[in-house]
C-alpha cells in the first residue's frame, strides 16, 4: 500500500513537529519530494538538514518550481513537501552533476546502471535546465530499458526559463539531474501526458544549423521569420511567450515539438532539441479543446484503476493559459487519489514501451499503486464548463486549424499534380492506362506493356473490353460508366496476358476532367496475385486449425457470435458442445505427438460424419473440439447427436497395425437458458464437460447452475489451499505397515491431512488433485517428505530403531530436476539413514518419461533409498516396463484386495502379482486389507506385507506413538 502525506513548509520547527506528529520516523521506505517556489539556498539547506537528521533513511528529490500542487490545490511562492510511504517498493536516488558526463547519452546510461534493475517500474527525473540535451538523456534511458516509465521535467527558476535548482538531502545543484528509481514487481504504474499541438501556417526548412542552434530557416535568419509571422511584440516578450508558440520539428527519424530557449545575438535561435539541416519545422499552438477533452476522458479511465497516489508535473505556461481549467483538473485528480506536484519548465511524456519525450504546455502525471486489484471508486462526474474568454481562444485555434488543413490540402493537390505529370506513366511500377469516352485505349505505360506482353501499337485505339473475360464484361462496363460520371471506382478483376497467363489486379478508374468536363478515364492497376495468395494463406493460418482444417478458437467464437445474433433475432434455441478426448495424453506419450495428431484428424472426420446440417465444428486446442448446433435444436435431438458422436469416437482406431480405443466427454449448454453470450455458453459447456470426466469419461452432461456453483467452490478451495501450508493447517497421519510373517509393525505410510479452520477436515481426494493441477503439490510434497523423515528419525531415537517410513511422490514432484536433491536434503535435515525411506510412485508417474524415471530411480537406489510402485496393476503396460525399472516393492492396488474373498479372478491376479514379485526379488505389499479372511489368504499366498483398516487406520503422531509402545499387532 502507498500513502502520501502533503505538507506546506513554514519553518524547521514546524517541519520537525509535522514529521513527529505523523510518526514518519517509523517508516523505513519514504520518498520525499520537495517543490520550492522560494529560491533561497539558506532555507533549502535548513530543510535538507532537518530531513536528514529526522529521516536519515528517506530518499529526497527536490527542485525549484513555479508553483505547487498540494492535495489537489494549486499554490505559489511556497515550499511544498510530500512524504510518500511505500510498503513493497524499493527507492533509490542520486544527484548527477552535468560536468561529470560527456553528454546526455552518457548521463542516461549512468543513471540506469546506478539506480535501476530488472523490476524497476518508474524513474522520476528533475533536471536544472536545457544546458544538457534532455531529449538525448531520455533517449539513452529508453535504449537501456524501454519498459521503464519516466516522469518529471525541467525545474523552474526565479524568472521564467531561468536556470533552476535540483537537490537531495545533502547537495544543491544548478547544473545537474536529480533521479529516483521505483523498483518492485508489485508496483503498478500509469503515466499520462496531456498535450496536443496543431500546426499553424506553412512548413519551413532548416537550411543551417549545428546542435541546438538554428542559424537560418529557408535561407533567412530565424529572427526575421519570427518577426514576419509572430510580430515584433513576440520578439520583445520572447521570454514569456516562446512556450506558447513551439515548433513542430520533423526529421526522418522522428516528429516532435521543440521550443525556443533563447535568441542569439546574430539573429539565430537556440532550441530545446538537437536539429539537422534539411529537416522541417512549422509553428504550432495548443489545441485547447482537445487538451480539455483528453483530460476529462483520462480522468474517467484513471478513476477505474484504484491508484493510491498521483504525482503531477504541470507546465507553468499551461497554468497561465488554462488557469481555470488547471485548478479544476487537479481537483478532479485529487478525487481519484491524493494528488501532489508542481509547475515546471518542460515535462516528460512517457509510458511503458513508449519512447519518452520532453514536451511543453503539458500536464503529465505518474499514478502509482502497490495494490494489484483494480477497482472503480464508483461513477464520478468529470465535467467542465468552458469560460467565455477561453471559448474565444478555442474558436481562434479552431480557425487556425481549419486554415492549416486548407493549406495541407492545397499542398497535397499540388504535389499530386506534379507527380502525375512527372511519373504517372513512365516511373510507375503499377499498370497505368487511359481511355476515351468510348473505352478505347489512348495511352498505356511501360509497366502495362511488360505485364501483358503487347506492343503499344497493338493497343492504342482498340477497345479495352476486348481484353476482358466475357463473364466480367457487365461489371467492367458498370464501373466504367460510373467513373465517367465522376465517381472513382475500385474493383478486383482477373486479366489474361498475351500468352494466356492469369493475374489478379486491383483496378482504380479515375475520371479525366478538362475544363469541368469528363473526357475519358485513367486506369491504375496493381498485380495482387501473390498478395491474394498470401492473404488466403494468412486467413487459413489465423482462423483455421492446421492439423484438422477446422475453425480455430478465434474463428469458432466469431461463428458462434454470428449464430447467436441470428438466434436472438429469430428467437431460436442454440446448443453449444465441448467435446474433449479422455486420457488422450497416454496416446501422445506412448506414440508421440505426430501420431497423436494423425489420430485427432481421424477423430475430427468421424465427428463431422455424425453432424446434421446447421452444425459448426471447431478445434480449440489439443484434443478439445467445440460444436454449435443451430437447426431443430431440442434436448432430445441434441442428446441423440451427442450419443452418435460418442459412438463414432469410440470405434477402434487402427494405427501402425495396432488398435486404439478412444472415448470422449461431452458437455452441453443451451442458449438462452445457460447463457446469452459466447463466453458464458462456452464456459458453461466446458463446466459440464468436466463433470462428464469425473466418473471416467465417455459421458454426456447437460449444464446446470449447480455445476457453476461447484466450480466456484473449487475456486474457493484453491484459494484456501494456497495459504494452507503457510498457516500450518496440514498434518500427517501414519498408517502402520505389518510384516505378515512376524505380525509386527516394521514401518508406516505417511498420509497428509488438511484441517481447515472453516471447512474442517478436507478429503485428500478433493485437495490432492487440485494441488497437482495448480502446481502446489511440489511445495506440499517437499514438506511431507521432510516432516515424515524427521518424525521417523525421532521414533527411531525413542526405541523403534528399525522403523521405516513410506512417502507418496506426485508426478509433478518426481518430474522436477531437483527432486533427488530434495530427497538428500530431507535425509540430511532429519539425520535418518536412507534405507529407512521408501518412496511410493504410481505406474503412470514412472511411465510418463520412462528414461528419466529409470535415471532418477537409479540415483535414489544409489543413495540407499527404496522405491515402491503404488496401486500396482491399474496402470498402462505395467509388465512391459517392470523388468527394466529399479524397484524394491510392489504395492497391490486395494481394488484387487476388496473382493479377495469373493472373486476368484481377483485371487488369481493377486497371486500372479505376488508370484511375479518373488520372481523379480521384490517385496509385495497388500493395501486396503479390511478383514481377517483377507489376511489369512494373503499369508497363504506368501504376501510379504499388508496395511489397511483391519490392521489399523491412519494415526496421528501421538496415537501412533501410543500404539507402538502399548499395543501389539498380530
Amino acid at each position: 500500500m502507498i500513502k502520501t502525506i502533503s505538507y506546506v513548509y513554514e519553518n524547521t520547527d514546524d517541519l520537525l513537529h509535522f514529521i513527529e506528529e505523523n510518526d514518519l520516523c517509523e517508516y523505513p521506505n519514504i520518498l520525499i519530494q520537495v517543490f520550492s517556489g522560494v529560491l533561497d539556498r539558506n532555507v533549502l539547506h535548513s530543510i535538507q538538514s532537518s530531513i536528514k537528521n529526522s529521516l536519515p533513511l528517506a530518499q529526497v528529490i527536490g527542485c525549484s518550481a513555479f508553483g505547487g500542487i498540494h492535495n489537489g490545490q494549486i499554490t505559489s511562492d511556497e515550499i511544498g513537501i510530500t512524504f510518500t510511504i511505500f510498503e513493497k517498493t524499493e527507492i533509490k536516488s542520486g544527484l548527477f552533476q552535468l560536468e561529470d558526463y560527456a553528454d546526455g547519452h552518457d548521463l542516461g546510461k549512468n543513471i540506469v546502471s546506478s539506480l535501476c534493475d530488472f523490476d524497476t517500474k518508474a524513474l522520476i527525473l528533475f533536471t536544472t535546465n536545457y544546458g544538457i540535451d534532455v531529449q538525448a538523456l531520455l533517449d539513452s534511458i529508453y535504449e537501456e530499458n524501454p519498459e521503464i516509465v519516466l516522469a518529471g521535467g525541467v525545474a523552474g527558476g526565479d524568472d521564467i526559463f531561468r536556470d533552476g535548482l535540483v537537490f537531495n538531502q545533502e547537495k544543491i545543484s544548478n547544473q545537474g539531474v536529480m533521479a529516483v528509481a521505483l523498483t518492485s514487481s508489485q508496483l503498478r504504474v500509469r503515466a499520462f501526458s496531456n498535450y496536443k499541438h496543431q500546426e499553424v501556417g506553412k512548413t519551413f526548412t532548416i537550411t543551417k544549423a549545428k546542435g541546438t542552434a538554428i542559424y537560418s530557416i529557408d535561407h533567412k535568419k530565424p529572427i526575421q521569420l519570427l518577426e514576419a509571422y509572430l510580430g515584433q511584440d513576440f520578439i520583445s516578450n520572447l521570454q514569456q511567450m516562446r512556450a506558447e508558440f513551439p515548433f513542430i520539428y520533423e526529421s526522418q527519424a522522428k516528429r516532435t515539438s521543440i521550443r525556443i530557449n533563447k535568441l542569439l545575438d546574430n539573429g539565430a535561435i537556440e532550441v530545446s532539441h538537437n536539429v539537422d539541416e534539411g529537416d522541417s519545422i512549422v509553428f504550432a499552438y495548443a489545441q485547447l479543446r482537445t487538451i480539455i477533452d483528453n483530460s476529462l476522458r483520462e480522468m474517467k479511465r484513471l478513476s477505474k484503476l484504484n491508484m493510491e497516489t498521483i504525482f503531477v508535473y504541470n507546465c507553468v505556461v499551461r497554468k497561465n493559459l488554462l488557469h481555470d481549467f488547471a485548478d479544476k483538473e487537479v481537483e478532479m485528480l485529487e478525487s481519484v487519489a491524493p494528488t501532489n506536484g508542481f509547475f515546471l519548465n518542460g515535462e516528460i511524456s512517457s509510458g511503458a514501451g513508449r519512447r519518452p519525450e520532453i514536451v511543453g504546455n503539458s500536464l503529465s502525471y505518474l499514478a502509482l499503486s502497490e495494490n494489484q486489484q483494480t477497482q472503480s471508486k464508483g461513477k464520478q462526474n468529470f465535467q467542465y464548463k468552458i469560460p467565455e474568454k477561453l471559448q474565444t481562444i478555442i474558436a481562434l485555434t479552431h480557425l487556425m486549424k481549419a486554415s492549416q488543413e486548407d493549406i495541407h490540402i492545397l499542398n497535397n493537390n499540388i504535389q499530386i499534380s506534379e507527380q502525375y505529370y512527372r511519373s504517372l506513366f513512365d516511373n510507375n511500377t503499377d499498370i497505368v492506362y487511359s481511355t476515351d469516352l468510348q473505352g478505347n485505349f489512348t495511352s498505356v505505360n511501360p509497366a502495362f506493356l511488360r505485364m501483358f506482353g503487347y506492343k503499344k501499337e497493338e493497343l492504342i485505339g482498340k477497345s479495352a473490353l476486348k481484353y476482358v473475360n466475357q463473364d466480367d464484361l457487365a461489371r467492367v462496363r458498370m464501373h466504367f460508366f460510373r467513373a465517367i460520371k465522376g465517381k472513382e471506382q475500385y474493383y478486383t478483376i482477373e486479366l489474361l496476358s498475351k500468352t494466356g497467363e492469369k493475374n489478379i489486379f486491383q483496378l482504380k478508374n479515375i475520371p479525366i476532367t478538362v475544363n469541368g468536363e469528363c473526357v475519358g478515364i485513367y486506369g491504375i492497376g496493381r498485380n495482387i496475385t501473390e498478395q491474394k495468395m498470401i492473404e488466403d494463406r494468412m486467413i487459413q493460418l489465423a482462423y483455421f486449425d492446421q492439423d484438422t482444417g477446422l475453425p480455430n478458437r478465434i474463428k469458432f467464437t466469431e461463428i458462434l457470435g454470428q449464430q447467436l445474433a441470428r438466434a436472438k433475432k429469430k428467437k431460436r434455441i442454440l446448443a453449444v458442445m465441448v467435446i474433449d478426448m479422455d486420457r488422450f495424453k497416454i496416446i501422445n506419450d506412448s506414440l508421440g505427438h505426430e501420431a497423436g495428431d494423425e489420430i485427432l484428424r481421424e477423430i475430427s472426420e468421424r465427428i463431422q460424419q455424425a453432424l446434421p446440417t446447421g452444425s459448426y465444428l471447431g478445434r480449440f486446442s489439443g484434443d478439445k473440439f467445440n460444436l454449435v448446433l443451430s437447426k431443430n435444436v431440442d434436448v432430445e435431438e441434441v442428446v441423440k447427436i451427442a450419443k452418435s458422436i460418442l459412438r463414432q469416437v469410440s470405434t477402434p482406431i487402427i494405427h501402425s497395425g495396432q488398435e486404439f480405443y478412444v472415448t470422449a466427454s461431452i458437455g452441453v449448454s443451451f442458449y438462452p437458458n445457460d447463457g446469452k453470450d459466447e463466453i458464458s455458453l462456452l464456459k458453461n459447456a466446458d463446466i459440464a464437460m468436466n463433470r462428464s470426466k469425473y466418473p471416467g469419461g465417455d459421458r454426456i452432461t447437460l449444464y446446470s447452475n449447480e455445476m457453476n456453483e461447484e466450480a466456484m467452490k473449487r475456486l474457493e478451495l484453491e484459494s484456501y489451499l494456497r495459504k494452507a501450508l503457510q498457516k500450518e493447517e496440514f498434518f500427517i497421519c501414519y498408517q502402520p505397515l505389518i510384516d505378515l510373517n512376524t505380525g509386527k509393525v516394521f514401518g508406516s505410510e505417511a498420509l497428509i491431512r488438511w484441517n481447515h479452520p472453516r471447512l474442517g477436515l478436507v478429503s485428500p481426494g478433493d485437495f490432492i488433485p487440485l494441488a497437482e493441477e495448480t502446481g502446489l503439490i511440489e511445495e506440499i510434497g517437499s514438506w511431507v517428505l521432510r516432516t515424515a523423515c524427521k518424525q521417523n528419525k525421532k521414533w527411531q531415537q525413542m526405541g523403534l530403531k528399525d522403523l521405516s517410513v513410506s512417502v507418496n511422490v506426485s508426478a509433478n514432484q518426481f518430474g522436477q530436476a531437483k527432486f533427488v536433491k530434495e530427497v538428500k536434503r530431507a535425509l540430511k535435515e532429519s539425520g535418518m539413514a536412507p534405507e529407512f525411506l521408501t518412496l511410493e510412485l504410481t505406474e503412470s508417474t514412472m511411465l510418463r518419461n520412462i528414461d528419466h524415471s529409470i535415471e532418477v530411480m537409479r540415483a535414489l537406489q544409489k543413495l540407499g533409498v527404496r522405491v515402491s510402485i503404488d496401486d500396482f496393476g491399474t496402470g498402462y503396460s505395467s509388465l512391459s516396463y517392470l523388468k527394466d525399472l529399479p524397484i524394491n516393492t510392489l504395492k497391490i492396488d486395494r481394488t484387487f484386495i476388496n473382493n479377495l474373498h469373493l472373486d476368484t479372478t481377483d485371487i488369481a491376479i493377486v497371486k500372479a502379482i505376488i508370484t511375479m514379485g518373488h520372481g523379480l526379488s521384490m517385496k509385495v505389499v497388500a493395501e486396503g486389507v479390511e478383514t481377517e479372511a483377507q489376511i489369512e489368504l494373503l499369508k497363504e499366498l506368501k504376501c510379504h506385507y499388508a496395511q489397511g483398516f483391519y490392521l489399523h487406520r491412519p494415526l496421528t503422531t501421538d496415537d501412533f506413538e501410543k500404539a507402538m509402545f502399548t499395543e501389539k499387532y498380530a
